[in-house]
């Protein structure tokens, strides 16, 4: 893909790379469904089966196969049949093959690198679990470099997060898990993981596939997403290609609610379509990340918990930021704030980060800090220098016998309300360092400065 003059950049790479995995892992679970019951068929019709166009590593190539896949692949998928029959009912394994191809492209200008790539993709057999795990891995590694490919970075949390996130909040089999920004899908992935080890029967894993839920608007991460489902062995991922918040605020009722929501918000940037003016107006903002704080106390039943990144912005702020923070400790118990690093999301982002964990139905009553410390011989979070599961190890231990100490801090409701609902509480036990100045250091810092300022004057007479 390097070698091809249209793929520029990295972000670019893995969206060619989305697509084509995605069609040859849907192309293997074909095969395997057609094995194990005879009256499946595939939705794609037959000629656009991977098997039928790329299996084949001397089939057609260069300009002839740059052809078919610009004039007759994605032409034919992006008007896909959705629905069984004439006024049948939605084949949800076609709408998402059609959703896929609506919205990516084929940059490759050179079907002789497209060949290349096909026949690297066809040494892996999806079907065989060792090379689908094996590769669900690498998976991760091709997600991780979108942290450093420019605005696409948004849409990946560091997988240590993640974890940490969902081992915190564990949910349930049989509980509604959901993500209403899930990127490229690592929260999901995370629950399904730790649901797996409750599943005992096949009736358990398809349950998990259906309660695990997620909704993404921009075409990149979805397909991003629904690979990497599908890699955890969810047949049909259960992901929505939408704005979340293009939905009306008031239209939420109990049946769309949810157990858990585990999500990394949008932070940063501005809503787009006037969707602010979905939401009540006193919570009206153009801020994605406070609205989508206050779509996801709506979006929790009653005693549902979530876990949810925010940046600092998120914490302190006056008017609609104010309000929307009440409303958060009013409705939910906020229980913890673990206070991240701030070259955590770097370098997609170096603002200070957040993990805020808080359960609906009961308002809060005092707010427990957390400050994640970076390792001994870190001076920053880097590419090669991830942050990384075990180092949340000393917060599990201290989540269920919390004691204040040098990391940690207690802070009641009544405090917080005293600073106009600000949550942006510093650490009270770090000191500033002391500075002692001897005489002779004194004597040399005036002298220093006097020289500057004559400098400085003299500079101005000129």
């Amino acid at each position: 893909m390097r070698e091809d003059k249209g793929v520029n950049g990295d972000a670019q790479r893995i969206e060619q790379l989305g697509w084509m995995l995605f069609l040859k892992i849907f192309d293997d679970k074909d095969q395997e469904m057609e094995m194990l019951d005879d009256a499946y068929a595939s939705p794609i019709p037959t000629l656009f089966q991977w098997r039928n166009w790329a299996a084949d590593a001397e089939g057609i190539t260069g300009d002839a196969l740059l052809d078919f896949i610009d004039r007759q692949l994605f032409p034919a998928l992006r008007q896909l049949p959705t629905t069984l029959g004439a006024g049948g009912a939605t084949n949800p394994r076609a709408l998402l093959v059609r959703e896929v191809f609506e919205g990516n492209n084929n940059y490759m200008k050179s079907g002789t690198n497209l060949r290349k790539v096909c026949n690297k993709l066809n040494e892996i057999d999806f079907n065989v679990a060792a090379e689908r795990h094996l590769f669900g891995d690498l998976y991760e590694t091709i997600l991780r470099e979108l942290q450093s490919a420019g605005d696409s970075g948004e849409f990946y949390t560091p997988r240590a997060v993640t974890q940490f996130m969902t081992d915190i909040i564990a949910p349930r089999l049989g509980e509604v898990v959901y993500d209403p920004a899930c990127g490229t899908g690592g929260f999901l992935t995370a629950a399904i993981e730790h649901l797996k080890q409750q599943a005992r029967t096949v009736a358990d894993r398809q349950l998990i596939g259906l309660n695990v839920r997620g909704t993404e608007y921009k075409p990149l991460p979805y397909v991003l997403a629904l690979t990497n489902l599908i890699l955890h062995d969810v047949e049909v991922p259960n992901l929505r290609y939408d704005d979340s918040l293009a939905r009306e605020y008031t239209s939420i009722r109990d049946r769309d609610r949810v157990d858990v929501i585990l999500a990394n918000p949008p932070f940063g940037g501005t809503v787009a379509n006037g969707n602010e003016g979905n939401f009540p107006a006193n919570f009206r903002t153009r801020e994605s990340a406070d609205l989508f704080l206050v779509l996801i106390v709506n979006l929790l039943r009653q005693g549902g918990r979530a876990a949810l990144v925010l940046p600092d912005g998120s914490l302190t702020g006056e008017g609609v930021k104010a309000r929307v923070r009440e409303k958060l400790l009013t409705d939910c118990n906020l229980h913890t704030i673990v206070r991240l690093p701030q070259s955590v999301f770097a370098p997609y982002a170096t603002v200070n980060t957040n993990l805020l964990f808080f359960e609906k139905g009961k308002p809060t009553t005092e707010v427990w800090y957390y400050e994640h410390q970076l390792p001994e011989d870190y001076k920053a979070y880097s590419k090669t220098k991830p942050i990384k599961i075990q180092e949340f190890d000393v917060e599990k231990a201290w989540w269920t016998n919390r004691v204040e100490n040098d990391f940690s801090w207690r802070i009641t409701i009544d405090q917080i309300k005293q600073k106009g609902f600000d949550l942006d509480f510093k650490n009270p036990h770090r000191k500033a360092p002391e500075i002692n100045h001897n005489r002779a250091d004194i004597m040399a810092m005036m002298k220093q400065n006097h020289l500057r300022i004559s400098q400085l004057l003299a500079d101005l007479d000129v």
